[in-house]
């Protein structure tokens, strides 16, 4: 018997992008292109995309009649089942749209919490996106009961059944919405115990940040040879992932690979994910993968160290932060340009090709070694196990033979200076 292969059929969805203030042209065009990819990051079928220029945002509809009436026009031509709308709704303005249009309307909040829902892999990740996606309904849930009894006038129980069943639906929600806070503090208190350990091993946490699709995850997998899910496309990775690298003897590092942020981030997200962001935010170096051949790297560059002040970490609170300048091999000119302002705080690199990965790993093991003391010791020829606790313990730079005496001239972590008497 031949089995028959079936397939989820596409929706049919078109993309709205309404502008509300003064937007130079490429900035409005790059929104709207990176809008049009998480679209298609939701299994739609993307018929159609469609700039608006509003002067007014109206309570009821946030577009004008003329503009709602267009667009009702173009859903009926292509036969649309969702129209996703790159601007914040109101739950009042999306049922008023959607009654008009006949259609699914989802504005960028719930577009990305669909996206994220779909990718979120870990028990960890899950909860995040549940937590932000019930904070997100927890206003909308009249959208569910209209077709029932409107509220009637009086007190008590007098209201509708309509009334009655919101609120149910809202405590539940309230109470679920506990119920994982819960879990995400236990999630929180158990990073906090493996940092408190490895800062007992002083192993150093050094946190990859940048836009999404920047190559993060792909520059994680080449640094800890992990197999972390990397693709062209938004979001690809949600997860946190954490891998120890050894950059060379007795150095080794904890490197961690977060979510890629975006325009507009809705802030439910923000707040939700403030667990995964903690690792950036107890990180010891922050390594910002910036996509130098995107034409919009500049304006992405401000879109992350905004989020990262979200989260507090501007000013003093921020651990210092290198920036690499990703895909390289795709801009040779700009990387030409640039490279004379590069002086430690910038690295050029292909995650790709693996073209600066060797300067990034060299970079890498000089600030991790950057307290260590260079010292000499005279060590007895015949004492074999200094000698080899010195290779053990440090980065042996030359030994010297002197009569009955080894002089050995090494670099030790600051824990093994003769000061802090800890040397055998």
């Amino acid at each position: 018997m031949d089995l028959i292969e079936t397939s989820i059929p596409k929706d049919v969805a078109i993309s709205l992008h309404p502008t509300t203030t003064p937007t130079p042209p490429h900035q409005r065009l790059a929104r709207q292109q990176e809008f049009d990819r998480l679209v298609d990051s939701s299994h739609c079928d993307l018929a159609d995309s469609v700039a608006l220029n509003v002067r007014t945002m109206l309570p009821a509809t946030l577009l004008g009649s003329g503009q709602a009436k267009r667009i009702a026009d173009i859903v009926t031509e292509l036969e649309v089942d969702v129209v996703f709308v790159d601007h914040a709704l109101t739950p009042i303005q999306q049922r008023n749209l959607e009654k008009l249009w006949q259609a699914k309307v989802v504005d960028r909040t719930g577009l990305i919490l669909e996206i994220f829902a779909s990718r979120a892999r870990t028990r960890e990740g899950v909860l995040q996106v549940q937590l932000a996606s019930l904070n997100y309904q927890v206003s909308r849930l009249v959208r569910s009961w209209t077709h029932l009894e409107r509220q009637r006038g009086g007190f008590g129980f007098m209201g509708g059944p309509g009334e009655r069943q919101i609120e149910l639906d809202r405590r539940m929600i309230r109470q679920q919405i506990k119920q994982l806070e819960k879990e995400l503090d236990q999630v929180c208190t158990r990073r906090a115990t493996q940092r408190a350990g490895r800062n007992r091993k002083a192993i150093p946490t050094i946190a990859l940040v940048g836009y999404t699709n920047a190559g993060k995850s792909t520059l994680f997998n080449r640094l800890t040879t992990a197999t972390v899910h990397a693709d062209d496309q938004l979001f690809a990775t949600l997860d946190p992932t954490l891998r120890q690298l050894t950059l060379g003897k007795n150095s080794t590092i904890v490197i961690s690979d977060t979510v890629g942020f975006v325009q507009a981030l809705p802030h439910e997200l923000v707040d939700a994910f403030r667990a995964t962001l903690e690792e950036v935010m107890e990180a010891d170096l922050i390594l910002h993968v910036r996509d130098i051949a995107d034409p919009e790297s500049a304006a992405q560059k401000q879109v992350v160290e905004s989020t990262l002040a979200q989260l507090g970490l501007d000013g003093d609170q921020a651990p210092p932060m290198v920036e690499l300048l990703n895909k390289c091999d795709l801009a040779p000119q700009i990387i030409s340009k640039i490279c004379d302002e590069f002086n430690g705080s910038r690295l050029a690199i292909s995650a790709i090709s693996g073209s600066g990965i060797k300067e990034l790993r060299d970079f890498l093991l000089r600030w991790l070694r950057r307290d260590w003391v260079n010292q000499t010791l005279h060590i007895p020829a015949a004492d074999g196990r200094r000698i080899a606790w010195c290779h053990q313990h440090g980065e042996v730079h030359s030994i010297e033979s002197e009569e009955d005496q080894i002089i050995i001239r090494l670099s030790l972590p600051p824990e093994f200076t003769t000061s802090g008497g800890h040397i055998p």
